[in-house]
């Protein structure tokens, strides 16, 4: 099943799984806004898909992989700087926070209910997959982003160091 743009479309977990649902489609930044607050920006969207079936355990899981360019500040030059970012995960369907809780493991696991929010579960897995610092290769010279020695924060400090 094709999902359309940032339209928001909600699954039951345990029958998606056990009946091999399948939904992929393209979601854009403006249905993603959590990730918005985190600094993602202009991205062209993100191509997902979410699969749903058994693991090697016979367990009900969902499989999520989704993909795509965003612009975030780089923390180097605080300049833009395009980010490829990739999620690929699986994630065991539980009855209850209780049972996530209990389990003695590290799979990752989320509550199956029966109104699943698709989208939701898609920008989580991205938020997870975003770099913790993001930065260019190598950054262009600072005069490129518009700033002179005058504009960068601490340059006042470092006047000061200099006269003393």
């Amino acid at each position: 099943m094709l999902m359309p743009d940032a339209a928001r479309h909600v699954i039951d977990g345990f029958q998606f799984a056990r009946g091999g649902g399948e939904l992929h489609g393209r979601l854009e930044l403006t249905a993603l806004p959590r990730l918005a607050e985190m600094g993602v920006a202009a991205s062209p969207g993100f191509e997902f898909q979410v699969r749903g079936g058994r693991n090697e355990r016979g367990k009900a899981v969902l499989r999520i992989a989704a993909r795509g360019a965003a612009d975030m500040t780089c923390q180097r030059c605080l300049g833009a700087v395009e980010v490829l970012i990739e999620a690929d995960a699986e994630l065991e369907l539980a009855e209850s926070e209780a049972a996530i809780e209990a389990a003695d493991d590290e799979v990752d696991r989320v509550v199956a209910t029966p109104a699943m929010d698709v989208v939701a579960l898609v920008e989580d897995e991205l938020i997870l997959s975003l770099p913790m610092v993001p930065r260019h290769e190598a950054c262009a010279p600072r005069e490129a982003h518009g700033q002179d020695e005058a504009g960068l924060p601490f340059a006042a400090l470092a006047g000061l160091k200099r006269k003393h």
